[in-house]
């Protein structure tokens, strides 16, 4: 039997609001496997014994070069993916942050990133995963 094969995974992401109302979106680079040049939230995996708060700010941190301070937990999403033919189930806890530096700095020169009030938000190619959980953000504000 292959061992190889994780159990579910989790993640955190973090929907960054601004003082003016305004989210943080990043566009994935062209070179990621999953949902290239696609704008989301920035997110990632929780590394083994990491809490959702921790990892959120910490991949806040490697994917924008900022410090962020949780508000509160705005949601939960989960969704299926594939790993060397199996299915494999994420689940993801989704954080409003307050964004305590302003210098962003991108992993990737073709990466790119945008202020969006939420009116804005589908003016770019965000998918509704992505955009369903920027909405549970603004459910609650």
């Amino acid at each position: 039997m292959d061992m190889e094969i994780p159990g579910d995974r989790r993640l955190a992401a973090s929907v960054v609001m601004d003082g003016r109302g305004r989210v943080l979106l990043v566009r994935r680079s062209e070179n990621e496997r999953f949902l290239p040049r696609v704008w989301g939230v920035p997110c990632g995996k929780l590394d083994a014994g990491e809490s959702p708060v921790d990892g959120a700010l910490r991949e806040l941190k490697e994917e924008t070069g900022l410090l962020g301070e949780i508000v509160r937990k705005v949601g939960e999403s989960s969704f299926l993916s594939d790993y060397r033919g199996h299915e494999i189930k994420n689940w993801q806890d989704n954080f409003l942050v307050r964004p305590l530096t302003s210098q962003i700095t991108l992993p990737s020169p073709d990466q790119a990133y945008a202020w969006l009030a939420p009116s804005e938000l589908t003016d770019v190619d965000i998918d509704a995963y992505n955009l369903d959980v920027v909405r549970q953000a603004l459910a609650d504000d």
